[in-house]
């Protein structure tokens, strides 16, 4: 996941060098063999597709267009910080100011996916981002958890 412009251009220019890769591949008929060229190709066009997928998501949160983001479980809520983070046009820096933190503790927070956070912590960025949070909790079919009375 793309989290920052600096980030963004990393992976731009990797995109670029992947496509330029393929290029060549097509071009160039050296000693490998087709076997080894259709292998070679379907590794590019794999990782090329992983790097333009991230770089479409992050332009569309940019573009201020994704109003909703759908988790599945408390386990998505750290990813789905950035992306609001991202979503709402806020740098890190800009996040930190807003938290009184500096910039290098939100970039760790996020490159760890806030990992060890307080509980408190990620309401004061959800707080600070301005978005609802809500998770359903679903309870176990037929009590299948429960304890017997008086233990």
């Amino acid at each position: 996941m793309i989290a920052n412009e600096r980030q963004y251009r990393i992976t731009k220019a990797e995109a670029a060098k992947f496509e330029e890769a393929l290029a060549r591949l097509e071009t160039v008929e050296g000693h490998r063999s087709d076997e080894m060229r259709r292998i070679m190709r379907d590794a590019m066009e794999s990782q090329l597709e992983e790097l333009q997928e991230q770089l479409a998501e992050y332009d569309a949160l940019r573009s201020g267009k994704v109003t909703v983001l759908e988790i599945e479980g408390l386990q998505e809520l750290p990813t789905a910080l950035i992306r609001a983070r991202i979503a709402s046009g806020l740098t890190q820096k800009e996040l930190a100011r807003r938290l009184g933190l500096k910039e290098q503790q939100i970039q760790r927070y996020e490159a760890t996916r806030y990992s060890g956070v307080s509980l408190e912590r990620i309401q004061q960025v959800a707080e600070v981002l301005g978005v609802t949070i809500r998770e359903r909790l679903t309870l176990p079919a037929g009590g299948e958890t429960k304890r017997p009375r008086g233990t």
